[in-house]
C-alpha cells in the first residue's frame, strides 16, 4: 500500500515542476502542462483508491448434496433407470426365503411373498381381496403374534409349528409393528403388523442328533466301563488268589476294554468323514482281490459261527474306488452279515455295472430287516435289535461309517431286506471307464 501511495505523489510532484518551467517560457505550453497534471493527480488519486479497496470475497460455493449411502444411491439408479420402487419391493420379497407376511389394522393380509403362501396352507392367499388372518391360517400361535403387535405395538417373537405335505416344520416367528407418526392423536400410532417366518426345521433336527448322539455315546461307554470297573473291585478284594478267576476276570476286562477301544475309534473315524476331512483317493483296482482279502480277515469268526463266504466277482473286474476305504466299507458289510447269519448261512459278495455305476452287493441268509427299521438302518448307533448287537460286539456305527464313504466317492449305500429270507446291501460307485478295463 505504501509503495502505491510514493509512486503517486511522484508522478504528481514531477508534472507540477514541468509545468512551472514550461509557464515561464511558454505561457501556451504550461495550460497544456496544468491539464496533464491534473489527468495525472486524477489517475494518482484513482490508483490510491484502487490500492486501498478491499478485495472482493469470492463468490460463495454451492451447497454440498448431502453424503448418500451406497443402497440409496444404488435405488436412485435403479428408479431414475425406469424401475419403479414397488417393482423392486415386490422382487425382494419373492426372492426371499423367509416366509414375509404384512396385515394392516383390522388383521386383513394385504401382503405376502410365495415362501409364505407355501407355509400357510390352510387357506388361499391368491386374489386382490385382502383376506382376515383367521381366514388364511388357524394358528393360535401366528394369530396370537400378530394380535400382539398390533395391540401393544411392540415386537412379538414366537415358536410355530406348522403340518405340512413334507412333514412337521418348525419356524421362528418374529412380528414387527408398522408405525407412522399421527398429528390428531399426538404421537405414533399402529397402522399394521409384518411378520417374518424363518424355518429352523434342520437346526432343531441337528440339535435333537446331537443330543441322541451323546445320550448313545454316554450308554455305549457306560456298560463296558462298568464292567471293567467290577471285575478290577473283585480282582482288589482278593480275587487274585484263584488263578482260573484271575485270567477270566482279565479276559473279560480286556473284551470290555477292546470294545471301548473299537467304539472310540469309530467316533472319531466317523467324525472325521461327516467334517470332510478323510482323503478320498479313487483309482482303479481289482475288486476280486480286495473281496478276497476281506473274506481272510473275516474268515475265522465267519468258520467259527459256521457261516459261508462266497465271492461271486469276476476275476477281470475293476472298479474306481480308494482302495482302503472300499475295503473298509466291504469289511463293515460282510462282518455284520456273518454275525446277523445262523450257522449253515452263507454271505455272497457280487458285482454288476448299470446305469454307469458299479453296484456291489453283499447279500445274507439272516434273519432280515421288518421294513419299519429300513429308513434309520443308517442312522448312527440305530440298532433293530440292541441287546444283541451289543452281545455281538457291534458299535452301532458300522453302516453309518458305509453311507458316509459311499457319498464321499459320490455314490451311495442302500439296503433291501425280505424278512425270514435275508438282507442285500449295496454299494454303488460312480463307474470310470479305465484303458485296458480289467487291469489294476
Amino acid at each position: 500500500m505504501l509503495l502505491r501511495q510514493a509512486i503517486a505523489l511522484t508522478f504528481v510532484a514531477a508534472l507540477a515542476a514541468a509545468c512551472r518551467l514550461l509557464y515561464e517560457r511558454d505561457p501556451l505550453a504550461a495550460a497544456v502542462a496544468g491539464g496533464a497534471a491534473l489527468a495525472g493527480a486524477l489517475a494518482g488519486a484513482a490508483f490510491v483508491a484502487v490500492g486501498r479497496r478491499a478485495p472482493a470475497p469470492p463468490e460463495p460455493l454451492p451447497p454440498a448434496e448431502p453424503p448418500r449411502g451406497a443402497g440409496e444411491e444404488a435405488l436412485s439408479l435403479i428408479v431414475t433407470g425406469g424401475v419403479p420402487v414397488a417393482a423392486l419391493l415386490e422382487a425382494t420379497m419373492q426372492s426371499l426365503r423367509e416366509g414375509v407376511l404384512v396385515v394392516d389394522g383390522g388383521m386383513r393380509v394385504v401382503a405376502s411373498n410365495k415362501s409364505a403362501r407355501a407355509l400357510l396352507t390352510e387357506g388361499s392367499l391368491k386374489g386382490y381381496a385382502p383376506r382376515r388372518l383367521s381366514e388364511v391360517t388357524r394358528n393360535p400361535a401366528i394369530q396370537s403374534a400378530f394380535a400382539a403387535a398390533l395391540e401393544r405395538g411392540e415386537r412379538a417373537e414366537v415358536k410355530v409349528d406348522v403340518q405340512g405335505e413334507a412333514g412337521r416344520r418348525s419356524f421362528d416367528l418374529r412380528v414387527e409393528p408398522l408405525r407412522r407418526r399421527s398429528v390428531e392423536s399426538g404421537g405414533r400410532e399402529v397402522r399394521g403388523a409384518v411378520g417374518v417366518f424363518f424355518d429352523i426345521t434342520r437346526l432343531e433336527r441337528l440339535e435333537r442328533v446331537r443330543q441322541e448322539f451323546l445320550s448313545n455315546v454316554s450308554h455305549e461307554l457306560r456298560t463296558p466301563l462298568t464292567a471293567i470297573l467290577t471285575f478290577v473291585e473283585t480282582l482288589e478284594e482278593g480275587a487274585t488268589d484263584d488263578p482260573a478267576d484271575t485270567r477270566r476276570f482279565l479276559s473279560i476286562i480286556r473284551r470290555n476294554a477292546e470294545r471301548m477301544r473299537t467304539l472310540i475309534n469309530d467316533i472319531l473315524e466317523l467324525s472325521a468323514i461327516e467334517a470332510g476331512t478323510v482323503a478320498v483317493e479313487p483309482g482303479p483296482l481289482r475288486l476280486g482281490a480286495l473281496v478276497g482279502e476281506c473274506f481272510t480277515t473275516l474268515g475265522g469268526r465267519a468258520g467259527e459261527r459256521g457261516v459261508e463266504l462266497v465271492s461271486e466277482v469276476r476275476p477281470d473286474v475293476s472298479v474306481y474306488a480308494d482302495a482302503r476305504r472300499l475295503e473298509q466299507m466291504l469289511t463293515n458289510l460282510v462282518d455284520n452279515a456273518v454275525k446277523f447269519t445262523p450257522a449253515g448261512g452263507r454271505v455272497v459278495v457280487g458285482h454288476e455295472r448299470a446305469g454307469g455305476r458299479d453296484v456291489i452287493r453283499v447279500t445274507d441268509t439272516g434273519e432280515g430287516i421288518p421294513a419299519e427299521h429300513l429308513p434309520r438302518i443308517f442312522e448312527r448307533f440305530y440298532r433293530v435289535d440292541g441287546a444283541r448287537s451289543r452281545a455281538l460286539g457291534g458299535t452301532g456305527l458300522g453302516l453309518a461309517i458305509v453311507k458316509h464313504l459311499a457319498r464321499a466317492h459320490g455314490g451311495e449305500a442302500r439296503v433291501r431286506s425280505d424278512p425270514g429270507r435275508g438282507s442285500t446291501f449295496t454299494i454303488e460307485l460312480p463307474a470310470k471307464p479305465q484303458p485296458g478295463d480289467g487291469q489294476a
